[in-house]
Parts: C-alpha cells; sequence; structure tokens
C-alpha cells in the first residue's frame, strides 16, 4: 500500500487531508515552525495551527497559507516545542481533547505524558530519554542508556505496555506497534542529529496521517508502522539530500522534501 498519496484530478484540500497542529509554545515557538513547514511539503490539503501567539505569529510568517481557526481534522500532531513541566491547565485540556477528538494522532515531546490516555490510533516520538520519563511516570525506573543499549526492547514494550505505535529515534530509528512486526531505519547521515530535526520529523508524520486518516480507521491495514516507517525514511533521504555531506540545519530538511518525494515517486513510478 503506497503511504505517499498523490492527489488525484477530482482531490480537493480537504480531500487530500486536513492536519491539525498544536505544538510549540513562547519559550520554544521554533519547533512550531519546523513542524508545520514539513507537513506542508511533505503534501497534505490543509493545516491548522492553534498554538500561543509568539508560535502563531511566526508559523503565519513561514507559512501564510496555514489556518489559525479550529475545525475539522483528519489527525493531530501534538507537543513538539512543549514542557509537561510548564504546561498550563487550558493548555492540557486542549490537547487532551484533541486526543478525544477520534482521529490518529502523533504525539512529541511535551504531550509524552498524556501517551496513557491516547487511543490505539497514535504514533508516539520519544526519544531515549524521554521514553525513561514516560515509564517513570507507571513506575517503572529505567535507565536512558539501557534504552540506548537496546532499543528494539524498549519499543516493543512500549508498544505493548500503552497500546500505540512507537517510532524510537536516534541514530538507528526502531518502529514497533502492540502486534506488527518492528521496523528499523538507519540514520543516512549524522549531520541530521541537529536541534529541530525531530520537529521536522513530526510534521512529515504529522501529513502522512492526515493523508492516510481513511485507511488507518481500517484496522485490518495494519498501516501506523507502515506511516511512520515511512517517515523515518522520507526525513533521513531528505537529510542526505540536504547535506551532500556537509552541516545542515532542521529547515534545510524540511526544505529538501518535496524534491526527496518526487525522486521516490519517480523511481515508484518505474
Amino acid at each position: 500500500m503506497p503511504i505517499v498519496r498523490v492527489p488525484r484530478e477530482s482531490d480537493d484540500k480537504y480531500r487530500r487531508g486536513v492536519l491539525g497542529v498544536r505544538t510549540g509554545s513562547n519559550m520554544y515557538p521554533g519547533a512550531a515552525v519546523l513542524g508545520v513547514d514539513a507537513a506542508a511539503r511533505t503534501g497534505v490539503g490543509m493545516i491548522r495551527y492553534l498554538g500561543p501567539d509568539v508560535p502563531t505569529g511566526l508559523v503565519l510568517q513561514r507559512r501564510p497559507e496555514v489556518v489559525t481557526a479550529p475545525g475539522r481534522v483528519q489527525a493531530w500532531l501534538l507537543g513538539s516545542g512543549m514542557d509537561a513541566e510548564k504546561r498550563s491547565d487550558a493548555e492540557t485540556s486542549l490537547l487532551r481533547s484533541a486526543l478525544g477528538d477520534g482521529v490518529p494522532c502523533v504525539i512529541d515531546a511535551g504531550a509524552l505524558d498524556l501517551v496513557p490516555e491516547a487511543g490505539a490510533d497514535t504514533i508516539i516520538t520519544p526519544h531515549a530519554g524521554e521514553l525513561a520519563s514516560l515509564w517513570a511516570r507507571v513506575g517503572v525506573t529505567i535507565d536512558r542508556s539501557s534504552i540506548s543499549d537496546d532499543p528494539v526492547h524498549w519499543a516493543i514494550a512500549t508498544a505493548q505496555r500503552f497500546g500505540v505505535t512507537v517510532l524510537l529515534k536516534g541514530a538507528r530509528t526502531i518502529i514497533a506497534g502492540p502486534s506488527a512486526e518492528t521496523i528499523s531505519v538507519t540514520a543516512s547521515s549524522s549531520w541530521a542529529a541537529t536541534a529541530g530535526s525531530g520537529d521536522v520529523l513530526g510534521g512529515i508524520l504529522g501529513a502522512l496521517l492526515a493523508t492516510n486518516a481513511t485507511f488507518v480507521a481500517d484496522e485490518a491495514t495494519g498501516i501506523l508502522s507502515q506511516v511512520a516507517a515511512t517517515a523515518a525514511y522520507l526525513h533521513q533521504a531528505a537529510a542526505a539530500r540536504a547535506s551532500g555531506g556537509g552541516p545542515i540545519t532542521a529547515l534545510d530538511i524540511a526544505d529538501s522534501l518535496g524534491p526527496t518525494i518526487a525522486d521516490l515517486l519517480s523511481r515508484n513510478a518505474h
């Protein structure tokens, strides 16, 4: 099943998927810009960004086509650029409301504390330290180094314990679902280990979830792990393209997504 959806002549912006985004904060506004930009370049019909004033202004400067009014969405991207310890009650309530929408979700960074409340159609994107914190919230103490030493075990254990699909970030990204086979995606360039790179990955994931929301609803497809693996692959391929063997920034990765996807589609067409 192709995960990157090519628009048909009959598609409008709503049929191509609407991604809702609650990311960023006045302290970390850049995460919102990076995630939204990456989602737009991955290919989605519309993005609804609903966040604080500072990141909202920056998002609109970078992507003026983004809608900042609430409305129906096909998927949510939550938590990038937030701090769970500093979230207001109102912000927490809005995140919980999104989780209760009944649409697929990507949960990152500052919303990972809400994973125990998430539904089955959820992909979480922790690094080893964030995964250790998630387990600590349910009374299990794990060293970050233990997770890094055996990422496959802990990705599988997390997927089974919380009933979600896990994309465990690292030099070797591990994807595990509650019942799906484990998938590994190896970093194509160490230059991709740069600030904001994970926020770009979150945007790619959100866009792919929104464009595949109809298929996610059909549990028989087992599509969540495929979506996560495709996002990880696109992220690494775009990073390699942007780098060319040299330093890059997170926005460079986002900028390379369009040509990277075009190359992928061209190869698959032959």
